[in-house]
């Protein structure tokens, strides 16, 4: 039996990995975890275990523990309290078995076999998802996630990822998902409707990916149109944050990338204050953690 809740750590490890390379931090993995040496771009963790039962003193000791230091603690297992950490959200690990090809298409292109970039695909209709392809389409992207200078092109040119966004007639982002190809499963991350309609952007990422089995990871409001498109729970995770003592709590509270909302998911070393802390967040991302953020902001990303 696949256990699916470390396959979706792994791939959020993986995302977290890709997005810190591109910004010039090259992160280190074992079979405890995966961690950067220094602090992690916004939104995304320090740390993302890779098992149960990390040793929490060795894992701090392999990143920057300081204040503005984040966790992504996979199993629920670790107790960082001691080390001067809180919890900032609990979320849960989600798994979609694969699925065949919808009747009406909901997404530019498949994404089959493993690795292949995202095609045209004719009869996709114009609120479909499609990929993003260059500089400027991320830029808007990133704009629509809120996520502005974080997202770098580089991440365009690797075959692993793929960046998924709907358009309006104007030519706006109103929403988009963004679909990771590391492993036995596609990670599912970022997910964002500025729209309102994240029902629609869950189905269209189970329509890119036929015949592939889909991971992520989501919290309160963003869990049920996940399920709503087949994906079941398949155990909890937390963030922890280690808070600044001398700036306003609130200031630790974002948004991470891996399931964001109404514009992003919830950062971990955030710009601006948002909402306080806790579980369950909102998201779609993160991040990675990768992230969501609706109108609170928390999460990590995926």
């Amino acid at each position: 039996m696949v256990a699916w809740r470390a396959v979706a750590a792994r791939d959020n490890a993986d995302w977290c990995d890709l997005v810190g390379r591109a910004h010039g931090l090259a992160g280190a993995r074992d079979t405890d975890a995966w961690t950067v040496p220094r602090r992690s771009p916004p939104w995304y963790p320090d740390a993302v275990t890779l098992r149960p039962g990390v040793d929490a003193a060795r894992l701090l000791a392999r990143i920057d523990a300081g204040p503005g230091a984040s966790v992504k603690d996979s199993f629920a297992d670790l107790d960082l309290a001691p080390h001067g950490f809180r919890v900032l959200f609990t979320a849960e690990w989600i798994h979609r078995p694969p699925a065949g090809p919808p009747a009406t298409p909901l997404v530019a292109s498949p994404l089959t076999p493993p690795g292949t970039p995202l095609v045209a695909l004719p009869g996709a209709g114009p609120t479909a998802l499609a990929p993003v392809t260059s500089a400027r389409g991320l830029a808007a992207w990133s704009a629509a996630a809120g996520s502005e200078a974080l997202h770098r092109p580089a991440l365009l040119a690797d075959p692993r990822v793929t960046i998924l966004a709907r358009r309006a007639g104007d030519g706006a982002v109103t929403a988009g998902a963004v679909l990771t190809d590391c492993g036995p499963a596609v990670g599912v991350s970022n997910v964002l409707a500025a729209d309102g309609d994240l029902a629609g952007v869950w189905r269209g990422v189970v329509a890119a990916c036929p015949g592939r089995p889909l991971v992520g990871y989501e919290s309160g409001g963003g869990l049920p149109p996940a399920e709503e498109a087949g994906f079941r729970r398949v155990g909890p995770l937390r963030v922890w944050l280690r808070p600044d003592r001398h700036r306003d709590p609130d200031r630790h509270r974002v948004t991470t990338l891996r399931n964001r909302r109404t514009p992003a998911r919830s950062p971990v070393h955030p710009p601006t204050p948002p909402s306080p802390p806790v579980s369950p967040l909102p998201l779609t991302f993160g991040p990675l953690l990768c992230t969501h953020r609706r109108s609170i902001s928390v999460e990590l990303a995926e």
